[in-house]
Parts: C-alpha cells; structure tokens; sequence
C-alpha cells in the first residue's frame, strides 16, 4: 500500500507545484500588464527588464515619492546657485548700496551637492539596469546622464582639494541637464528645436546679409564730408566704424533705438529717412515676420512627429498589455473583462479617470474585449475631467425653494458682478480725486462707507450662496471659493479699521496706530476689492474661453518654460564668470563718470547699476532686461565700455537665444493650441461612460484627429523586438 501511495503523493505534489506555478505565472502577466498600461499612459518607453524584481523596482523607481524626491533634489542643487559664492542674500543688488553678502562657510553647499549627486547616482544606476546593457548604448541620454555626472565629482572634488577658492567651477553650468533628462517633454521640445535650426538658419542668413549690406551702404552714405555737418554727426555717433554701424543697425532691428540713430541725419535732410525706414521695413516688419513664420511651419510639423511618436508609444504599450492579457476563448480571442479590472485596480491612476475607464469595460458584460476596443480605453486618459457638482440643499417650504431658485441662478451672479464693477468705479472716481493730495490731506469718509456698504454685500452675497448651493456646492466653483477668500480677507480688514480708528466720520483724518496708517489699510481694503472684480471673466463668455485657455497652455507650455529655465540658468553662470566684478560702483574707478557728468541716456545717468552679474539674482534680472530689449543698448554700451568690445558676442548671442528663437517657438506653439481651444466644437465634450462631466483637451488629444494611427503590422514587428518580453501568440 505505501508502495502504491508514493506514485500517487507523487502526482499530487507535481499537480501542486503545476498550479503554484501556474499561478505565479498568472500573477506575473497581470503584473507586466499593469507596468504596460502605466507605460501607456505615460507615453513611456516599453524596452526594459520585464522579471519580477525588475518590475517591482521599476514601479518603485516612477512612483509619486521617488519623483517627488528627485523632483525635489533638482530642485536643490538648481537653487544652490542663489546661495554660493556670489551669494545673493542681499536686500538690492545695486552696486552703490548693496552691502557685503553672507558667504557659505566651505563645505556647506558642498555636502548639499553631495547627496544631491549621490541621489542622482542611484537614479542614474536604477535606469541603466532597468534598460539592460543591450540597450544602453542607444540611450543618449543615459550616456551623458554618466558623463555629466563624473565632471560633475570630478569638479566636487577639486573644489574641496582647493578649500573652495577655485576660480571657475564648471559643474554649475552642467546643472540645468539634470532637469532636462528627467522631463520627456523637454526632450522632445529640444530635439524639435534642432530639427527646426535649418529652417531658422536659412532666415537668419537673409537677416546677416541684409544688416550687412546696408551697414555697408550706410558706411557710404555717412562718410565725413568737407560741408555737410549731419553727415559728420551721424557717422561719429553711430557709423564710426564698422562693427560699430553694424551694431546700430542690428539695435534698430529691434527697434530700441529708433530713432535716435535716424534723428542725426534726418535734421539735416529728409531722404536720409527713407534709409533707416527701408531698412526697419525689410527687417523688422518682413524677415522677423518671415522668421516667426517659417518657425511656426517648421515647429508645427517637428511637433507632430513628437506627438506622432507620443501617440505610437501609447498604443504599443496597450497592444503589450493586450498581448500579455489576452486569452483564446471559443467566442475570440481577447481580453477577460475581469481580468483588466485587476489590472486597473494596481493601476496608478487618476480616480475620475480609473472610474471612468471601469464603465467601459463593464459594458462589455463579460465578453473579451478586442484589440481595437482595448486600444479605445487609453483615450479616457486624455481627458481633464471637470467634476460634476454636489447636489444642492432640498428645502419643504415653497419660499425657501423660490429663493434657492432665485440665489443660485446665474443672474444673481450677474448682479454681483455689477456691484463690483460699482465699487471699482468708485475707487476710481476717488483715486481721481484725490490724486493731488497726500494721505494726510485727504478726506476718507465717504469711501470709507462706501467700502463698509460693499463689504457686507459680498458678504450677503456669500450666505445666500452658500444657503442655495450647500456649503460644498458653494466650494465646488473655484470662482466662488476666490469670492469667498477674498471677501473674508476684506471683512477682517474692516472689521481691523472699525477697531482700531472708530467709525468713519467728516475730516476723518486719525492718527496713526500700530503698523498701518489708516490709509495703507484702506489701500490694501481697495486693491483686494479690485483683485475681486476679476470674478466678471467667467461671466463674459468670450472672455472665459480665453482665460481658460491661457490656464490650460500654461501646462502645456511648462516644457517651453523649462527649456527658458535652462538657458537663463546657463547664460546667468556664464555672465557670472564673465563679468561679475566689471562693473564698479561711483567712487571706486576713473572710468566711472559721476551722474551729473555722465551723458544723458547712458548707464551711470540712468542708474542701471543694478543691472550687473555680481550675482546669481541680478544676473537674472539683467539677462531679462536685455531679453526685452527695450533700452538693451544702455547695458552693451556700458559693458562694452567697462570690459571690452567682445563682451557684445555674449549679449547678441543671449538676444539670438532668447528674444528671436525662443519667443517665436513659444508662439508657435501657443498660436496652434490657442486656434485649436478657440473651436467651439473641441472645447468641451462629454466624457464616455459618465453624466454631466466635461473635460478640455491635453495638447496629445489636441491633435490627435491630425495623427496617424500606427498599423497593426508595425506594433506587432516593435513588440517582437523587445529584449525581455516573450509572446506566447
């Protein structure tokens, strides 16, 4: 009987350990399933290690903790710029009052940089696993992640072998590439800049051979003659020689120094008009035009291959979570209903979103779903969903339901936006008033009761609302809840005056108490009271459409920014290095006229001091000033004159960077989503599968009716070509 019982304890254990493994294998799929359909909604790449462990650690590496901490380590070791040596930790920076900063002791920002570099370490060491060795070397970006990384310790190290005294430290202006390789948008937005550089490059060279040429012409034309005086004056002042007329010409193409440059000429003569306005005609008004449009098309067609390959990485990783999920059953093959449900629920996913994509699927009823029918759900993901709003208060009484009715109609809102509008015209009548006066002068009274008759209407406003809507009806309105802030901040104010100066009165001119005049307290009063008639914009329809739009770009654009971030980070080192120190205060060089001497419209007349690179700060601020390019020639001038002609390459290549290249793919961009938001038609729709939920479209679905849609063929070939992932079908 033993004999006979061991075969059989045999097949039992071999059929357990069948269905364990089985079952691991079962929970494996739904694991890989659940990374793919995170991928998916990513737009993230699928090609990296698909084990067990490997997906734990990947699903660790993207969760919300680990990007907060590397979120927040980018976000340090950029900020250390405002702290080291040239701290800005000073109340101005103009170079006459700006007092001596505190100054890190050595090795403080160091450690910072340190775990900083050590986070970046492991974050670089978990994507390089995570991809495999294989494929490694296709990873660019990985590549100089190693590369920036070693200079970076490398320059860490020398930096506390020379007690902190270096003179250049070359790892602050490796920085910003930390940011940049974690964002995948702006990776993208970069390789559509280079893509777009031949095209810009082509209008730049008509740009270069039009400012030369009528350099060259203008050089002829204002040559020092034996009679004509005009002549002499303009070629003295601003064709002098030829980098110099080359630089007017380029500081006329921007506009910010017409027309003084013409006016020289233009007293003596009148046709020497025609050539400073032919020239502003043909650059400023066409070929920067041109630029601007060739940018659009250019960028325009390089961002739908960015979106195009957005879009291609979405549906090869819901065709990998189809392929890894799907079954052969007698109806078809496809995807268990209750098997994706699992899935879902392992899913880091939005609520709203998750909810949403569950009403599919159970509408299926048990049935497998399809390819295409799989492939439709990942669209609900695209959408902003706009919650619904709580249910309002039942009332019984008939006369409570009336005024429910009457308080949560949109004419009541209508009527409080005429209110507003009342009491910002009456602020205006009095700052009208009142503008020849000093504080002490003026008579407050009757906008002081004025305020307080206003003040208790938002607040009226604010309990009728809440007693028609509910209390969380009331906060489900963004415009509501800034109504509500706003009018508790101004009831707290008033109620502060009604304390400390007594009701208003005739000649109510009281002195002052505590920290706040009464008029720093009945200025603010008013400033908040003109904040709160920005509750009229989603009262104006047209105006509402903009204004949400120009909300809704600012996600979109936040790459844009980031790219804006990185460039003013590099240049504000590279000026530091260049020119901190150049610029010295009156008093302190030969080479600073004083003020009353200096020449009018010059740096030291004008009191640009503050406009320097002694600091991470003030070189942000200059780099913006000249960005603007309004009086941009003050600042060149100055630094010309304080360091050296060269020092224009610099300013000219910031004004390239920045004013032409950015600006217009900023535009670009923000023209295509704006003309698309502004359809009616695509502004808001109904979200499948829910009642009453709108949404507005990310900039992927913004396009997407304009995209193509990868065949089959094409992400069955891609899958196949995955290192680590094996198809059963």
């Amino acid at each position: 009987m033993a004999a006979e019982a061991q075969p059989l304890l045999g097949r039992d254990r071999g059929g357990g350990q069948a269905r364990s493994d089985a079952a691991a294998s079962q929970e494996l799929c739904i694991d890989q399933a659940v990374v793919f359909v995170e991928d998916a909604i990513q737009y993230r790449s699928i090609y990296h290690r698909m084990d067990a462990g490997s997906l734990w650690l990947y699903r660790w590496y993207y969760s919300k903790l680990y990007q907060r901490v590397l979120g927040f380590t980018i976000f340090l070791i950029l900020a250390l710029a405002f702290v080291e040596f040239p701290s800005s930790f000073t109340r101005t920076a103009d170079l006459r009052y700006r007092s001596q900063p505190w100054q890190p002791p050595c090795g403080l920002t160091e450690t910072i940089e340190a775990f900083c570099m050590l986070v970046f370490l492991v974050d670089l060491s978990v994507k390089g696993y995570l991809v495999g060795q294989a494929q490694l070397q296709q990873h660019l970006w990985l590549l100089a992640y190693f590369v920036v990384l070693v200079v970076s310790v490398v320059d860490w190290t020398v930096s506390l072998s020379l007690a902190c005294e270096e003179p250049l430290r070359v790892r602050r202006s490796l920085r910003p590439f930390f940011l940049m390789q974690n964002s995948s948008m702006m990776k993208k937005t970069l390789k559509c800049i280079r893509w777009s550089l031949p095209g810009m490059a082509s209008v730049g060279l008509l740009l270069t051979i039009h400012l030369c040429l009528f350099t060259i012409i203008g050089m002829l034309v204002f040559t020092i003659g034996e009679t004509d005086e005009a002549q002499d004056k303009e070629r003295l002042a601003y064709f002098q020689n030829l980098p110099h007329a080359l630089m007017s010409l380029l500081l006329l193409l921007t506009t910010s120094n017409n027309p003084d440059v013409m006016i020289p000429a233009y007293i003596k003569n009148r046709a020497y008009a025609l050539f400073f306005i032919t020239f502003t005609l043909i650059g400023s008004l066409f070929l920067m035009n041109l630029l601007t449009a060739i940018i659009y098309s250019q960028f325009r067609g390089y961002l739908m291959k960015s979106l195009q390959t957005s879009l291609f990485r979405r549906r090869l990783g819901a065709r990998a979570a189809y392929e890894v999920l799907a079954r052969d059953t007698p109806e078809a093959v496809g995807v268990n209903p209750e098997d994706f449900l699992r899935v879902l629920q392992k899913t880091q996913l939005c609520k709203i979103h998750k909810q949403a994509i569950m009403q599919k699927v159970l509408s299926y009823e048990g049935r497998p779903m399809l390819a295409d029918e799989f492939q439709k759900l990942f669209d609900e993901v695209d959408k902003d969903v706009i919650q619904e709003r709580p249910p309002k208060p039942q009332y019984q009484s008939p006369f409570l339901q009336s005024a429910q009715f009457l308080f949560s109609h949109y004419y009541f809102d209508y009527l409080g936006s005429i209110i507003a509008l009342g009491n910002l015209l009456s602020i205006c009548v009095f700052l009208v008033l009142d503008s020849d006066l000093t504080p002490g002068q003026r008579d407050d009274f009757v906008l002081g009761i004025l305020n307080y008759v206003f003040i208790l209407y938002y607040l009226l406003e604010l309990l009728l609302k809440v007693f028609a809507l509910g209390l969380w009806g009331y906060l489900s309105y963004p415009s509501n809840v800034f109504d509500g802030l706003l009018t508790i901040l101004l009831l707290v104010l008033e109620i502060s005056t009604l304390a400390v100066y007594r009701l208003p009165h005739s000649g109510w001119m009281p002195k002052q108490y505590g920290p706040l005049s009464l008029w720093d307290m009945t200025r603010l009063v008013n400033t908040l009271i003109v904040f709160r008639f920005l509750r009229i914009i989603p009262n104006v329809k047209p105006m509402a459409v903009v204004a949400s739009t120009i909300l809704g770009l600012i996600q979109n654009l936040r790459a844009f920014g980031g790219i804006l971030l990185v460039v003013y980070y590099v240049f504000a080192i590279i000026g530091i290095n260049l020119f901190r120190g150049i610029i010295v205060p009156p008093g302190n060089s030969s080479l600073v006229p004083s003020n009353s001497s200096a020449p009018c419209g010059s740096f030291e007349q004008l009191d640009y001091w503050s406009n320097n690179f002694d600091d991470f700060a003030a070189a942000l601020i200059t780099l913006w000033n000249v960005m603007v390019v309004n009086n941009w020639q003050v600042i060149l001038d100055a630094y010309q004159r304080y360091s050296g002609p060269w020092s224009v390459v610099y300013f000219v290549l910031w004004w390239l960077v920045s004013s032409v290249i950015w600006i217009n793919l900023s535009l670009a961009l923000l023209l295509e989503n704006f003309l698309h938001r502004w359809d009616p038609q695509s502004h808001k729709q109904l979200l499948v599968g829910t009642h009453q939920i709108n949404y507005q479209m990310s900039v992927e679905l913004m396009f997407r009716d304009i995209l193509e849609e990868p065949m089959e063929e094409e992400l069955m070939e891609n899958l196949h070509k995955h290192p680590y992932l094996k198809l059963c079908r």
